[in-house]
């Protein structure tokens, strides 16, 4: 099943349903690019490869790319999202039930930005959509569970292996250059840099864009009342209007996150920083490729971190890190808890 753009717009003037999970959709998605997309381009701002307003265009660009790229490639992160939950036959009290778990994201995450911590929407998303199905089928029948174990490898591969990947990685780029005068390399990391941010930026689309498309078809679908699609396609004018509005968000609120991840938490060179995109992108494209939804915020973070503690353990602000590694451990149960309570005042007001 698919929408087209003039369908989408003929039922928007005649569905109020459908205006309200469209505005919170876009809602959730303009949060993801003020506090998710700038761990994309936080290295190259941090170590002025690129100015925070070319970053930001280069950003938007290329989470389309990785948008409409990935899709066409592999579109099973969208549909894991799609089918993590199941929430009854009744469209108009699943609809509900979606409209909270997007509020309670929403909620969460401006939380996180207002703090300047960095935290994952993928699992806010996953949190706050679980925790509304929870009190729609009064237990956990709402939850598939072979889904969610998909996000639990998904939760270890881009927090492990993206730590792995980055230490690895900046030991090898420095056993390569060694014997160069690092000024002379200043020229090639810079544009390097930039490589590896715009690399990032595709890699976040891939991922990030696929979670909250699938949600989109999802509020799409039940608006319409229909409560069992099981099967759709994703039209190209919501990669377009994803991308858009996901890059509006960066331009809007992004520098805070991009401070925390670039700044406060490690001081990178341009080598390490072109590293740790280079780790943090060949990460995610290993799990978009294998269909298993991960957090670009953990991967991305994990990997300069795995860069900074190559150098010396005391490169990293583990303060910092503290601070985000609570907000991710949180992320579940706080997102959860509110998806669920919202879930049922909606219910209760609706």
């Amino acid at each position: 099943m698919t929408i087209t753009l003039t369908e989408y717009l003929q039922q928007l003037a005649a569905n109020p349903a459908l205006i309200i999970i469209s505005l919170l959709t876009l809602g959730v998605i303009l949060v993801n690019g003020w506090t998710d997309a700038p761990n994309a381009i936080a290295t190259c701002v941090s170590t002025r490869s690129m100015s925070p307003r070319k970053a930001i265009l280069m950003a938007a660009v290329f989470n389309f790319l990785g948008v409409f790229v990935m899709t066409m490639i592999n579109a099973t992160v969208a549909s894991t999202i799609y089918n993590m939950v199941d929430f009854g036959g009744n469209s108009h009290t699943a609809l509900i039930a979606l409209c909270a778990a997007l509020f309670a994201i929403v909620l969460w995450a401006t939380a996180a930005w207002y703090f300047g911590i960095p935290t994952s929407e993928s699992h806010a998303l996953i949190a706050g959509l679980s925790g509304a199905a929870i009190a729609l089928q009064g237990g956990i029948g709402g939850i598939n569970g072979s889904e969610w174990i998909s996000v639990i490898y998904g939760l270890v591969l881009s927090s492990v292996l993206g730590f792995a990947i980055g230490w690895i990685f900046v030991k090898l780029v420095g056993a390569i250059f060694r014997s160069i005068d690092r000024r002379k390399t200043q020229g090639f990391f810079q544009k390097a840099q930039i490589t590896g941010g715009a690399a990032m930026a595709f890699m976040h689309g891939a991922q990030d864009g696929q979670k909250f498309m699938g949600v989109f078809m999802l509020g799409m679908f039940l608006a319409q009342g229909q409560a069992n699609a099981e099967h759709f396609v994703i039209p190209i004018w919501l990669m377009i209007l994803c991308s858009a509005v996901m890059g509006l968000g960066t331009s809007i609120g992004g520098y805070k996150i991009i401070k925390a991840v670039g700044m406060d938490m490690v001081r990178l060179e341009k080598y390490q920083g072109f590293s740790a995109d280079i780790a943090a992108a060949g990460c995610l494209l290993i799990a978009s490729l294998t269909g298993i939804p991960v957090s670009t915020t953990h991967t991305k973070n994990t990997a300069i971190m795995g860069v900074a503690a190559a150098k010396r353990i005391s490169a990293v602000n583990w303060g910092i890190v503290k601070e985000m590694v609570w907000t991710w451990i949180l992320t579940f149960p706080g997102c959860g808890l509110i998806g669920y309570f919202m879930a049922q005042v909606f219910m209760w007001i609706f």
